[in-house]
């Protein structure tokens, strides 16, 4: 096990020192190292392509990946489905209309609010669902239909807002609704870490409810676990952890849905390890993307969300292919 993640982390190293110095000007591994290190002989415009530009967008590739890759893992614990995750259930397309209404009105409302709204959007989508399906009880089902229907629509809503806005406005709406680290900034990097790092680590501690969760409901309360309000609180927590990545890059599609799959395969079922994993994969997974999308077609960089997209749905039809007799 402690193999896997040295493989991980070694991994993840390797490709954000390249992250660093590959882009629209390679720079030698000397010269990036010499920029990280402060280096005087280092030139002013290295300094600020390393540190300046490339540093934090690398840093909020790996966060990003990481919260979608442990959201993920908790949707397909909490809803036992292995082709959940946070979009599934909404998360993005709240985000996404919460996005829609701030870009598209940026004449009136401070686009400074954006990454605010769209996290209130995303929460606020998982706490009308549960307001929904509490009274029903709160089944994996009947959360995943209301989730369904309200997405579709939240996304009515943002089509609407896109009919009748400002074309300038609602192509820069749909640029950031592609998924995006080009306006990666230190502010970014910081909210995130504020709001992630203490869900992760609360998730993690509490593995061993998501073990129990995912054997069932009956098995769960033959435990002694109170099933719904385990549910509710591991949604809520996947909600900000999906929100906050949403709120720094735009929505990001396959991440959390392919990252849990290739942890469990790699660390086992047992949470305890798979979140980690999840999560150093996640990051994996989206730092190798915006490296991608970085160099496909120069000058010009790609939304990241187009590239995990492309790679996710080849790997959504290998999943339903996987599970067809199952």
């Amino acid at each position: 096990m402690i193999r896997v993640f040295l493989v991980l982390l070694a991994l993840l190293a390797v490709f954000f020192v390249l992250a660093l110095a590959l882009g629209d000007q390679r720079l030698p591994f000397s010269v990036v190292l010499g920029a990280l290190l402060g280096a005087g002989e280092t030139p002013g415009h290295v300094q600020t392509i390393v540190t300046g530009l490339r540093l934090p967008r690398a840093t909020l590739a790996i966060l990003v990946g990481a919260a979608l890759g442990v959201a993920g893992a908790i949707c397909q614990a909490v809803l036992r489905n292995p082709l959940a995750e946070p979009g599934l259930l909404g998360i993005n397309a709240g985000a996404a209309l919460a996005a829609m209404m701030i870009i598209v009105q940026a004449g009136t409302v401070p686009e400074s609010l954006l990454p605010l709204a769209t996290f209130a959007g995303a929460v606020t989508m998982i706490a009308v669902i549960f307001g929904f399906a509490w009274r029903g009880g709160t089944t994996s089902l009947r959360i995943i239909l209301i989730g369904v229907g309200l997405s579709a629509m939240a996304g009515a809503g943002a089509s609407f807002i896109a009919t009748f806005g400002e074309i300038a406005l609602v192509q820069r709406a749909m640029v950031w609704l592609a998924g995006s680290l080009q306006d990666s900034r230190w502010i970014k990097v910081q909210t995130l870490l504020i709001w992630a790092s203490p869900v992760f680590l609360m998730i993690w501690m509490a593995a061993r409810e998501l073990d129990l969760i995912a054997l069932g409901d009956t098995v769960a309360r033959g435990r002694g676990q109170q099933v719904d309000l385990q549910r509710v609180l591991m949604m809520l927590a996947c909600a900000v952890l999906a929100g906050a990545s949403v709120a720094a890059a735009g929505p990001i599609a396959f991440v959390g849905l392919a990252a849990p799959h290739m942890a469990r395969a790699l660390a086992g079922r047992r949470h305890v390890a798979l979140i980690p994993a999840a999560a150093l994969i996640g990051a994996l997974i989206v730092l190798v993307a915006d490296l991608a999308a970085r160099r496909a077609m120069p000058p010009l960089q790609l939304p990241v969300g187009v590239v995990t997209a492309l790679l996710g749905a080849p790997f959504f039809g290998y999943l339903l292919w996987k599970k067809r007799y199952d």
